[in-house]
C-alpha cells in the first residue's frame, strides 16, 4: 500500500513538474487571418512547439484581436502586456525614429538589395529592440510597394491633392512630396476611411491590397516601389530569459532556418496578390521612365530630411551604399 502511494506521489510530482516546464506564449498580430505574415507566424509557432518537444507553445492572435493597433505593438511587448508580437517596424518611429531607417525612399530598389542592407541594419535593430525589453527573432519584408487610386494618373500633376493613407511617417512624407495629401493611419482604421471617402487612395503592398479588398474602393495600381519595410517577430526579454537555455537555442535555430523561406513567401505573395487584384478588375498602370524620374527627384528632399532628423541612420545607409558600390 505504501509503495503504491509513493509511486502515485512520484507520478503526481513528475506531472506537476512537466506542467510547470511548459511555456505558453501569446503572439499579437494586427494583420488579418490569411495574410502571409500571419501564416508565417503560425508556421513558426508550430515549428517551435516541435523543436522544443512541446515545452514552448505559441498561440497567434490575428486581426488585432488582443486589442492592440500596429503602433502599439512595440510597447505592448516591452511592458509584458503580450509575450510576443509581429511588429511593423516602420510604425514604431514614434518611439524611436531609427525604426524608419529601412524606409528611406529609393535607397533600396529590390528585395535582393534589401537583404544586403539588412547586413548593416539588422544589428542596429536588434540593439534597438533590446532597449525596448525584447529580443528580435526574425524579420520578413513586405513585398514591393504600390499606390492605389480611384483615378488614372499619367503625370506627376495628376497626384495633386489626393488623400492617400500611409502606414508610417516615411511613406506619408514621400507621397506628400509627390503632391498627394498623405495621412498616417493604422490598418484597423483604413477600410472605414475608404468607405466614407475620408481617404481616396492607399500606399502599401499588394498583399495588403488583397487583405483590404481594395477593388471594392479603388481602380488603379501604380508600382511606385517607393520604399521598403519589414515586420519583426519579437519576444519580451523577461519572458525570453525565463525560458530554459536549450529551448531558447532551439527557438533561435527555428527562426534562422525559417526566415529565408519567409522572404520567398513574401516574393510569391506579391505576384499572387497582383494577379488577384487584376482578376477583380483593378488595372496595373505602368509608370513611365519620365514619371518615375520625377517621383524620385521629388523624394530626394525627403531622404535628406530624414538623415538630418535621424543622424544615426546615415552611417548605416552609407556603409550599405559603399558595399554596393564595391561589388
Amino acid at each position: 500500500m505504501f509503495k503504491k502511494i509513493a509511486l502515485g506521489s512520484a507520478a503526481l510530482i513528475a506531472s506537476t513538474c512537466m506542467a510547470f516546464a511548459e511555456t505558453n506564449l501569446r503572439l499579437s498580430d494586427v494583420l488579418p487571418e490569411g495574410n502571409f505574415m500571419v501564416e508565417n507566424a503560425k508556421t513558426f509557432a508550430a515549428a517551435v512547439e516541435e523543436a522544443t518537444d512541446g515545452d514552448v507553445k505559441i498561440s497567434v492572435s490575428a486581426a488585432g484581436s488582443l486589442g492592440f493597433k500596429g503602433p502599439d505593438q512595440l510597447n505592448a511587448v516591452r511592458d509584458g502586456l503580450v509575450d510576443m508580437a509581429d511588429i511593423n517596424i516602420s510604425q514604431q518611429v514614434g518611439s524611436n525614429a531609427l525604426f524608419g531607417a529601412e524606409g528611406v525612399p529609393f535607397l533600396v530598389s529590390s528585395m535582393e538589395e534589401l537583404k544586403d542592407y539588412h547586413a548593416y541594419l539588422r544589428p542596429e535593430f536588434e540593439a534597438l529592440f533590446e532597449k525596448y525589453n525584447q529580443k528580435l527573432l526574425y524579420m520578413v519584408p513586405s513585398p514591393a510597394q504600390y499606390v492605389y487610386l480611384k483615378t488614372k494618373v499619367e503625370t506627376i500633376e495628376g497626384f495633386e491633392g489626393i488623400a492617400v493613407r500611409g502606414a508610417d511617417k516615411n511613406t506619408v512624407d514621400i507621397i506628400t512630396a509627390i503632391g498627394m495629401d498623405g495621412i498616417v493611419m493604422p490598418w484597423g482604421e483604413l477600410l472605414p476611411a475608404l468607405a466614407s471617402g475620408r481617404v481616396e487612395g492607399v500606399a502599401t503592398s499588394a498583399t495588403s491590397g488583397v487583405d483590404g479588398r481594395f477593388w471594392e474602393f479603388l481602380d488603379y495600381i501604380y508600382p511606385t516601389n517607393h520604399t521598403w519595410g519589414s515586420n519583426a517577430v519579437t519576444v519580451n526579454l523577461d519572458t525570453w530569459n525565463a525560458i530554459p537555455a536549450e529551448d531558447r537555442a532551439a527557438i533561435e535555430k527555428v527562426a534562422a532556418d525559417l526566415e529565408p523561406g519567409f522572404w520567398q513567401v513574401s516574393r510569391d505573395s506579391d505576384l499572387a496578390s497582383i494577379a488577384t487584384m487584376k482578376e477583380n478588375q483593378m488595372t496595373l498602370v505602368p509608370i513611365s521612365d519620365a514619371l518615375k524620374a520625377e517621383i524620385i527627384a521629388q523624394a530626394q528632399d525627403v531622404q535628406a530630411k530624414y538623415f538630418a532628423r535621424v543622424p544615426a541612420a546615415k552611417p548605416i545607409a552609407e556603409a550599405y551604399l559603399a558595399s554596393k558600390g564595391s561589388n
